[in-house]
Formats: structure tokens, C-alpha cells, sequence
């Protein structure tokens, strides 16, 4: 997909507080985080697009249902949005993997970075995890650690186990 020409910046209420919703000029997604969490997210927007900087507008209606239906409980709304973004390719392939797997489930580090053939490499899959600037779309929130504990979000770990009971896991 090529670099987006324009950026927009659109805010929707959420039990977890207000979320930040970035698109582009197509309303493909290209940032998501926390409003508590703004400055990382215009960091990464600056890492991976460069100086091209949101301007406040309204994402698409779609987008914005979907987002809703969700925390409304239809975990099956998210896999509809289409979302967009740079990084490196080790990033990616991780961000990918992430959509592998399912709500309501979790998974390890350790075997995300076996499932993507790089079983040495779960720091590595760590760093790509908290450097996801698409939260809840890639569903970052869904890795914990080897022992199954809550282990770093970039959102908070509170969010992250709301999220993950919203999704219907028991701890």
C-alpha cells in the first residue's frame, strides 16, 4: 500500500477512555491508541510517515461503527476494518501474526516468535508488540507472558485486562 497523502485525526468515546483514531485520505486506518497516549501515538505516526501530520477531521462511519459494535461486544466487528501501516518488515510480520490470534484467546511471546519462524527472537517480538501504533485493531493486548501474566501495553496493563475479559478471557 502506498504512503498515505493525508492524515486524520478523529476521537471516539470508549469505556476505556477516549481513543485517538488516525486515517488516511482512503479511511484506511493508520493509528490508534489512547488519548492519554497521544505523544506516542504522533511519534509513531512521525516514524513511520514522516512530517505528515493529522489534521482533525471525522473517520469514516464504518470505522466508527465497527469500533463501537465492538466494545459493544460483537468481537467479530474489528477483523472489517481495513488499517495500513509502515514499520519495518519484522514489524509487520509480527502486527500480521498478531491477527492470528482470536479473541476471547492469548498467546506467548515466545510463540508468536516460533509461529513466524523466529523462536529466538521473543524480545524482538516484545519490542515489535509495544511498537504497534494500531492498538486493539492489531491486537497487541492479546500477548502475555510465558507464565500467562499480564506482562507490558502500551495502553496500561488495566486496559489491556479489560480488553481481554471484554473478550471473554479468564484469568
Amino acid at each position: 500500500m502506498s504512503p498515505p497523502a493525508r492524515l486524520v485525526l478523529d476521537r471516539l468515546p470508549s469505556p476505556l477512555g477516549e481513543i485517538l483514531l488516525v486515517t488516511d485520505q482512503a479511511g484506511t486506518v493508520r493509528g490508534l491508541d489512547f488519548h492519554d497516549y497521544a505523544h506516542r501515538l504522533m511519534r509513531l505516526l512521525r516514524l513511520h510517515y514522516g512530517d505528515l501530520s493529522p489534521e482533525d477531521g471525522g473517520a469514516p462511519a464504518a470505522v466508527r461503527k465497527a469500533l463501537t459494535d465492538y466494545f459493544d461486544g460483537q468481537l467479530d466487528a474489528l477483523p472489517a476494518i481495513s488499517w495500513a501501516t509502515g514499520g519495518t518488515a519484522f514489524q509487520r510480520t509480527v502486527w500480521t501474526a498478531l491477527l492470528d490470534v482470536p479473541a476471547g484467546t492469548t498467546s506467548t511471546y515466545a510463540a508468536l516468535a516460533a509461529r513466524i519462524g523466529k523462536p529466538a527472537a521473543t524480545r524482538a517480538v516484545g519490542a515489535a508488540n509495544g511498537a504497534n501504533p494500531i492498538a486493539i485493531l492489531v491486537p497487541c493486548h492479546r500477548l502475555v507472558g510465558a507464565n500467562g501474566s499480564l506482562t507490558g501495553y502500551a495502553g496500561g496493563l488495566e486496559r489491556k485486562q479489560w480488553l481481554l475479559r471484554h473478550e471473554g478471557v479468564r484469568f
